[in-house]
């Protein structure tokens, strides 16, 4: 019975310093993407008033994924996530188009970020006068999405000059899963900008950052998350038949998330 009592208290004691690790390893490393943000914001305020607009921009982009791919090796060396991003290595080299991914969870931006050196992303409103993003973005020349004319003229300006745009077509996290209903915006832009609209697929196990999630939640690590590249639609004259066809296309995807 000793032994039995003994064994049991040893599990105990390493599940209670498992609890302990992921919570310090989740959170912490939440505090670490903040000062990382802040630090950036920091650096960029004088660069906003110093650079042209081409290399403040081209500085911006580069700038903005070296530091979350930064963030991302943290993620994994830690174990907080095991990730399964190097899907999008492939559009490294590609030619402008949209980068449409579903949106489960607020890391989904940065681990694309992380990925491409040239990317020019569609932001709410709010997070471009935020101190932590706002300086960062700007000096990125990402979009506000403050007006859905003005967001469309400036998406389309953009891949005309050679960028590639990611737009989360569903306009904010998940709240009914698989997928929300589809914003009409990216069907326009492709439209007007004449390029396709790239699928990306994340599937994740973890309900942490997901719309709703309560800051405080157990950590159960690692959490799994996995990008890999979908389908291309060609644009379309017809908008509502696009995005018809890009919803039933993420439901179909999406039905059974893998995250192996």
């Amino acid at each position: 019975m000793n032994k039995i009592h003994t064994i049991r208290e040893a599990s105990r004691v390493r599940a209670a310093l498992r609890a302990s690790y992921d919570y310090a390893a989740f959170y912490g490393s939440m505090l670490v993407f903040a000062l990382l943000c802040l630090s950036w914001s920091v650096l960029t305020l004088p660069l906003l008033a110093l650079l042209p607009q081409r290399t403040a921009r081209a500085w911006g982009r580069y700038g903005i994924m070296a530091g979350f791919r930064l963030y991302s090796h943290w993620l994994a060396l830690l174990g907080v996530y095991r990730l399964d991003v190097s899907a999008l290595d492939a559009l490294r080299d590609a030619p402008p188009l949209i980068l449409a991914p579903n949106h489960p969870s607020l890391i989904d931006a940065p681990l694309i970020l992380a990925r491409h050196p040239n990317l020019a992303c569609v932001m709410k409103s709010d997070l471009t006068d935020n101190l932590l993003f706002g300086p960062g973005a700007r000096l990125a020349r990402y979009i506000r999405n403050r007006s859905a004319v003005q967001m469309v003229r400036e998406a389309v300006a953009s891949l005309a000059d050679g960028a590639v745009l990611l737009l989360f077509p569903e306009g904010t996290r998940t709240t009914r899963p698989p997928v929300n209903d589809l914003k009409k915006s990216i069907a326009v832009i492709a439209k007007h900008a004449r390029v396709p609209v790239q699928t990306l697929i994340i599937d994740t196990d973890s309900p942490l950052l997901r719309k709703g999630w309560r800051f405080g939640m157990r950590p159960l690590l690692p959490i799994r998350y996995r990008v890999r590249l979908g389908r291309r639609f060609d644009p379309s004259p017809d908008v509502d038949a696009l995005v018809a066809e890009l919803e039933r296309y993420y439901h179909s995807e999406l039905q059974a998330p893998s995250c192996q």
